[in-house]
């Protein structure tokens, strides 16, 4: 029988905490790397006997492989602090593990909700690699979206865990923005350069993806509206990497003599860090 590590990484999780913390209690270890929280999300660790360890936000990638590291056993489980396994996920995780697992990782489907209710049960659902050994696997370095990168077979498994993050229109546009300003610096690395006709056709083909193929339509209003934003996000995406090369060019004869340069360095999740004096 395989013993299994569950790592999460927080900052002021306490709203949905509890819900993810109570549905992996039963795991041999719970790693948490926390980032100076200041919400009650301490207290919650403390309770569920978790190992908490203190660190400055790495970029997504690099905090979960440092939250990979603290832990004691070779299957890991990677759940966010606003996501919960359902009854049957765990219970064929726990079976999984009894018998001895067949691969090196196992994809897991997500039901997520959309706002005012969960997505439809029949909508196409995304799965993410989510158990695996870490022998076989690490993170990618990627500043947001980042997910492990097996070396060996991976399957996946049949029950889904629950996502909770979309809690409204709100708090998903800020999220978005962002993750946006962060993946400008993956797109860098890479040395991608947008041609702005992409802002024009790639955001209603994920209208359309979402949509229709994802079948979000079958969450009625909270689908059409979470698939509007999905396309604004990808928008936002190539927007800011087109921004970002245009201020680079001489653009200041495009101004007016003595117009001030108002633009604020920020992090991998768009906070400012270093504001225009």
């Amino acid at each position: 029988m395989e013993k299994l590590s569950v790592f999460i990484i927080t900052l002021n999780c306490v709203r949905t905490l509890g819900a993810c913390l109570e549905s992996v209690k039963w795991a041999d270890e719970i790693v948490m790397l926390d980032s100076a929280s200041t919400d009650g999300t301490l207290d919650l660790a403390k309770k569920y006997g978790c190992s908490v360890y203190q660190t400055d936000f790495l970029g997504y990638g690099k905090t979960k492989q440092l939250a990979i590291d603290k832990t004691r056993n070779n299957w890991v489980l990677h759940v966010d602090a606003d996501e919960m396994l359902s009854p049957a996920l765990q219970e064929e995780i726990r079976d999984l593990l009894k018998v001895g697992p067949g691969a090196d990782g196992y994809l897991i489907p997500r039901l997520d909700q959309l706002f005012w209710e969960m997505n439809h049960p029949r909508a196409r659902l995304n799965s993410q690699l989510k158990l695996f050994d870490k022998r076989r696997g690490r993170m990618n370095d990627m500043a947001v979206h980042s997910d492990p990168e097996v070396d060996g077979k991976v399957e996946k498994l049949k029950n889904v865990f629950y996502h909770f993050s979309e809690v409204d229109i709100h708090t998903k546009v800020e999220k978005i923005n962002g993750y946006s300003t962060g993946l400008v610096a993956d797109k860098l690395a890479k040395g991608q350069r947008p041609s702005p006709w992409i802002l024009v056709f790639y955001p209603p083909l994920v209208f359309l993806q979402q949509f229709f193929l994802q079948r979000n339509f079958l969450s009625g209003w909270a689908g059409f509206i979470g698939s509007a934003i999905g396309a604004f996000y990808a928008f936002l995406r190539y927007a800011k990497l087109y921004e970002h090369y245009r201020f680079e060019e001489s653009w200041t004869s495009r101004l007016p003599e003595g117009a001030p340069v108002v633009r604020d360095a920020r992090d991998e999740a768009g906070r400012i860090i270093k504001p225009v004096e």
